[in-house]
């Protein structure tokens, strides 16, 4: 039988660990192309009509949430009848703090994204009024 102390010695990752070690696989794989098109196939579930496009809008924001990213206000204007919103990506609310080479007197401060990724990512919404004033929405991430 085991003691105490042996057990601990063997297992020796914490939540904390297996949360950073989480979180850098997926921010390493935002550039992969192969990620990239799966969670764009994700993202583009959005595609259809709807009455309430908030409704849908919040759906979405609930579902990427669930992998860490969130995104501003998406606010589709009253009175016109097609556009299109770029919204910037942030993971798990971006990074604030100290790096190796950062300097004494300055923090790291961006996206969570776009140091892996060059420029971050964007979810880019587009919508056009229907006749029977219902919006139709397509979504994707650039």
């Amino acid at each position: 039988m085991k003691n105490f102390k042996t057990f601990i010695n063997e297992v020796h990752t914490s939540h904390q660990d297996l949360a950073l070690d989480n979180n850098r696989g997926m921010a390493d794989g935002f550039g992969n192309p192969s990620v990239r098109r799966k969670l764009n196939a994700w993202v583009g579930t959005i595609a259809g009509s709807y009455v309430l496009p908030e409704d849908a809008i919040a759906q979405l924001r609930h579902s990427l949430s669930k992998i860490g990213l969130s995104f501003g206000a998406a606010d589709i204007m009253e009175g016109e009848k097609n556009g299109s919103m770029s919204l910037p990506l942030t993971s798990f609310g971006g990074r604030f703090g100290k790096g190796v080479n950062t300097p004494h007197d300055e923090f790291e401060i961006d996206d969570g994204i776009s140091h892996q990724v060059e420029g971050g990512l964007t979810l880019v919404i587009d919508y056009e009024m229907q006749e029977d004033s219902s919006y139709h929405l397509h979504a994707h991430i650039d």
